[in-house]
């Protein structure tokens, strides 16, 4: 079964030869050695590359524990790089490596060696890692699979593979996996077994429990304004448990740096400006946050809202909740204020892209609601409302581009149209 990673091995192509390490990261289980060892070795052998100007390491299979010595690896790779002309260094799990920090700073030393890593340890899977080598590393984020690149490895139809994908979202070895039950069981002890260990142990929680009701919290109200306030308050009134905002805030962050969640900040528009609080949060892989719920709250509206919060992060935007102040004129000729949002603020570069979601626009008044706050932005760039239903897409007359969740999904150029 092949799946198309075509974002992420253009990345490593354009960065070949920068003479930095490429730091291939991401979550747990989203395919990253898949990545490296499969598709950029292939894309290395069609270049012309020869077979041993290529050396590869996984340090988790049995036959390489001796190279997880650091000594004894840097003589294995210099004895490899005996010959002339450029050596790519692909290893994977290198957190297995003792030292590995200093192990990698000192292969991107050498002139005629391209270096690539992947890990997954919570270590390695820390949004800091880059401070791990001085300067000396290019970020590669991987993701759970898009909702394109999990349809050319579906078998079924486009309507079963979206619902698949909704429901149990991008990790890629559910794509193979035949019955609802094994994805499942899979995810769910992923997320118990493995994600949650893994910060538990690197941040030395004391109190995991707490922990895991904080991600039922956030789990169960995707897309919804909170902040550490608001937590603390469900906790003491919902749980009966009373947890500080700080150590509240501190979970978060915790969660974030493993990229098991994601705050999106809310941005002023009009005002031009960042608002410090309430934030919203969204979960990197939808089929992981069902799992948590043990796949009670299938809503499509929150979770396609979510969906849509992944895609563009995907394709390389920075993504915020934007809001707007809108002026009512009363009755008596007096105005009232009112703030009201817009789902995303997309930018990048100097590029920039305004997104409602909406599952469904059923009439006219649900189309109103949803167009106002795009109606008062008042400046030129792009505006789209990316609807649930699968319908054409089409331009109104106040030229907001209004389009189907899987066009939005399929079309690489989508936002383009």
């Amino acid at each position: 079964m092949e799946i198309k990673r075509d974002i992420y091995l253009d990345k490593l192509i354009a960065r070949k030869h920068n003479g930095l390490i490429k730091v291939i990261t991401g979550i747990r289980r989203c395919g990253k050695s898949y990545l490296l060892f499969r598709l950029f070795r292939r894309h290395l052998i069609e270049c012309g590359v020869t077979e041993d100007h290529i050396i590869e390491v996984a340090f988790d299979m049995r036959r390489n524990a001796a190279l997880r010595d650091p000594d004894v690896l840097c003589a294995y790779v210099e004895e490899k790089m005996s010959g002339g002309g450029m050596y790519y260094i692909l290893l994977d799990e290198v957190q297995m490596l003792s030292e590995f920090e200093s192990v990698l700073n000192e292969f991107a030393r050498y002139e005629n060696a391209d270096v690539y890593v992947t890990g997954s340890n919570s270590k390695f899977l820390s949004s800091d890692i880059m401070t791990e080598f001085r300067g000396r590393g290019d970020e590669i984020r991987v993701y759970p699979l898009s909702f394109a690149e999990y349809c050319s490895a579906f078998p079924g139809s486009v309507d079963e593979a979206w619902q698949e994908y909704y429901t149990y979202g991008g990790l890629p070895l559910t794509v193979s996996m035949t019955t609802d039950e094994q994805k499942a069981e899979y995810l769910t002890r992923l997320f118990n077994e493995v994600y949650l260990r893994d910060i538990v142990e690197r941040n030395g929680i004391r109190h995991p429990e707490e922990l895991g009701e904080l991600i039922n919290i956030l789990a169960s109200s995707i897309g919804s304004l909170t902040n550490p306030k608001k937590l603390s308050n469900t906790f003491k009134s919902v749980k009966g448990i009373k947890i500080t905002e700080n150590t509240l805030a501190r979970y978060a962050t915790y969660l974030e740096q493993a990229f098991m969640i994601k705050r999106a900040q809310r941005y002023d528009i009009k005002g031009k400006r960042y608002i410090d609080t309430p934030s919203k949060f969204y979960f990197e892989d939808v089929g992981l946050r069902n799992a948590r719920l043990n796949f009670r709250q299938i809503e499509l509206t929150h979770i396609m809202e979510n969906i849509i919060y992944n895609e563009l992060r995907m394709r390389g935007y920075n993504v915020d909740v934007g809001v707007v102040e809108i002026r009512d004129k009363q009755a008596d000729g007096s105005y009232t204020k009112k703030q009201t949002e817009v789902d995303f603020v997309a930018n990048l570069g100097s590029k920039r892209i305004y997104i409602q979601s909406a599952f469904a626009m059923s009439d006219d008044k649900k189309t109103a609601q949803e167009k106002r706050p795009l109606d008062k932005i008042g400046d030129s760039f792009k505006k789209i409302i990316v609807v649930g239903e699968n319908i054409k897409l089409c331009r109104d007359e106040d030229g907001i581009v209004i389009m189907g969740i899987r066009d939005f999904l399929l079309k690489r150029d989508s936002l383009e149209l």
